[in-house]
């Protein structure tokens, strides 16, 4: 497992992305927003993602050039259409739209149709976290959960992120783990997932990795996990007019356009308070989760985003390690678009 300097991994994803024709600005967002994942430890979400970008864009299936438009805004309401382009740039453009319109009116709801897989949520809710505002980020998904009692896949893993002034952030798929989980395990031979992970295509709930592979995630809680996706597409994708469910492409279906929504939801702490009384208090809010008594077999109490930020703080200091077989794939995409390997440790 090679372990890589933050800023030379950085690099090397921006020359693998301008090789396959993205311009050098778009490359630098959607690597920082890779990186940026893997830094917290959210692998799932990181350069794992380049290798199937890259064939993408290589197959014509996604627009490098393309800026997306607004389609219109009225008050603190804006209708995105991304264009088929990148999307991380169709997010950068919405989240500079939410904080703006949030701003002047206190509350922004952006919706964005015909978009591309952006990332992780949270870098994009951590955007308008920056500006002093809440940011509530959401996405709907390729199907590849069936609904509770179901045997297709009909809904995405459709996440749902929310973040704040202060030490906490919330990053959830709607199923029981993320796709790229499953996929991590499936690129590195990992013969079992843990059970609750999946089901296989029959739906029936399994633990071997090459059925989950070709099989369904789980819903979150069962039930409570398909009315959560459901609630973010009607958000993202029914609202805003896009692609809907089965409608949409992804990395398991290829030949079509991806057509994802997204939807960016911003709120202007200062309408209600300043920042500062918001951040003290949310803080008092976690340090009254974090002192509570551990249960037996736990340490301590975390809240969401704590273990994230901890694993940032060390990888920063020691380096990305990448798992041989992501590593693999992304020497593989850097070929296809003639970009030499990098020496690793």
């Amino acid at each position: 497992m090679p372990t890589v300097p933050v800023t030379q991994l950085t690099q090397f994803c921006e020359a693998i992305l301008q090789g396959a024709g993205v311009p050098r600005h778009k490359a630098q967002i959607t690597a920082a927003c890779l990186i940026s994942a893997n830094l917290r430890g959210v692998d799932s979400h990181g350069i794992q993602l380049l290798p199937f970008y890259i064939d993408q864009l290589l197959a014509g299936e996604m627009d490098p050039l393309a800026d997306g438009r607004v389609i219109s805004e009225f008050g603190s309401c804006l209708h995105f259409d991304g264009q088929n382009a990148l999307g991380q740039w169709v997010a950068e453009s919405c989240c500079a739209h939410a904080v703006r319109i949030a701003s002047q009116h206190g509350v922004a709801l952006v919706l964005a149709k015909e978009s591309n897989h952006f990332g992780a949520a949270a870098w994009w809710a951590q955007k308008m976290r920056a500006a002093g505002q809440i940011g509530i980020v959401m996405c709907n998904a390729s199907p590849i959960v069936p609904p509770w009692q179901g045997k297709k896949g009909q809904l995405g893993t459709n996440p749902i992120c929310m973040s704040v002034p202060g030490p906490w952030l919330l990053d959830m798929a709607t199923t029981t783990v993320a796709a790229g989980k499953v996929f991590k395990a499936f690129l590195n031979g990992q013969p079992q997932i843990p059970a609750g992970w999946a089901f296989d295509s029959e739906g029936v709930p399994t633990t071997d990795t090459d059925a989950a592979y070709k099989g369904m995630l789980m819903p979150l809680g069962g039930y409570k996990g398909s009315g959560l996706a459901m609630m973010v597409e009607i958000l993202c994708s029914v609202l805003s007019g896009g692609a809907m469910c089965n409608e949409v492409g992804g990395i398991r279906f290829r030949g079509k356009t991806v057509r994802v929504s997204q939807m960016f939801l911003a709120i202007d702490v200062a309408r209600f308070m300043p920042v500062e009384e918001f951040t003290a208090r949310v803080t008092q809010l976690v340090h009254l989760m974090k002192s509570t008594p551990a249960a037996p077999g736990f340490h301590e109490v975390l809240v969401a985003g704590d273990p994230e930020w901890r694993m940032e703080a060390e990888r920063r200091v020691n380096g990305l390690p990448i798992a041989a077989g992501n590593w693999d794939m992304l020497l593989k995409a850097a070929a296809k678009v003639n970009v030499p390997a990098i020496p690793v440790q």
